[in-house]
């Protein structure tokens, strides 16, 4: 037998951290967050134990036993089910009430404006090697001025970065463009991501291939990356503080116990970033070509 279910006493814990007002202001928020496997499916809980209810979630993908080591939804249950049917039914056991438009096809050219429409900020929890749809994400939605968060799990750390309205594009800020190869893209998506590289003295080159799209992970950073960026997403409903837009960058490594927020003037196309260009290129792509 189901309890019933009340939005309030559910989320009273929160009162004291949060006014009643806000409560309300996160509850009529509407979130899109394409990509349901590591950072994407804890950001869908996350926000929906901070009090979130309307989500857009897009995921092609099913679940498979490789993802156990980090992706909340992957269980021996839900092996091969697909992973926006999985979140949302996870989510509305925390928030039965909980609105969930869900593109079990992913994101592409022909469906990106419909998914974004009626969002107030996107949450990127496309996986990293995805830089393709991650483009056209970033693309779209800063066409339309829409906020994007997107906080990497490196290493053990998270690399968050928000991208405004009135600030640096994407493609801008990574110094990319269509003329560059898949792999040109990643390295420079890699060293934009997080600029600090406070994860890069523990991490084994030989785990890491860009160019077969292969590296390591852990639920250490899918965990913290979600509370990163609940927090900032609360924030950008709320403005209680002024976001962390890019150029401005943040980096938290909890085993390294090492923390650091700077400005990347610039953005990758700063004199320190075209020298960690060279290291990404020479140690993780492995004979690929720029």
């Amino acid at each position: 037998m189901t309890a019933p279910f009340s939005y309030e006493e559910a989320f009273a814990a929160n009162r004291g951290l949060l006014t009643s007002d806000e409560q309300q202001r996160l509850r009529q928020a509407t979130v899109a967050i394409p990509g349901m496997g590591g950072v994407g499916g804890a950001h869908l809980l996350a926000l929906t134990r901070l009090g979130f209810e309307r989500f857009t979630i897009a995921d092609h993908d099913t679940f498979e036993l490789r993802n156990f080591n980090r992706q909340p939804g992957a269980t021996l249950q839900t092996i091969g089910q697909p992973k926006t049917t999985v979140m949302a039914d996870m989510a509305k056991t925390i928030n039965p009430a909980a609105s969930i438009r869900s593109f079990p096809e992913g994101i592409h050219a022909n469906n990106i404006d419909e998914f974004l429409t009626g969002c107030d900020v996107v949450v990127d929890g496309l996986d990293f090697f995805c830089i393709e749809a991650r483009r056209l994400l970033f693309q779209r939605a800063h066409a339309k001025r829409l906020p994007i968060v997107t906080c990497g799990p490196m290493g053990f750390s998270a690399a968050l970065l928000v991208f405004m309205p009135d600030g640096p594009s994407f493609d801008r800020f990574m110094a990319i463009d269509d003329s560059m190869s898949a792999f040109e893209q990643l390295a420079r998506f890699a060293v934009g991501l997080a600029p600090a590289a406070l994860h890069l003295p523990y991490l084994d080159p030989a785990s890491v291939n860009l160019k077969e799209h292969r590296g390591p992970s852990s639920s250490i950073a899918i965990n913290l990356c979600a509370g990163v960026v609940a927090a900032e997403v609360m924030n950008l409903i709320l403005k209680r503080r002024a976001p962390l837009g890019v150029p401005r960058y943040a980096q938290f490594d909890p085993y390294r116990l090492r923390y650091r927020i700077g400005t990347l003037w610039g953005g990758n196309r700063h004199p320190w970033q075209q020298l960690k260009l060279w290291y990404i290129r020479r140690t993780f792509g492995h004979g690929a070509s720029p």
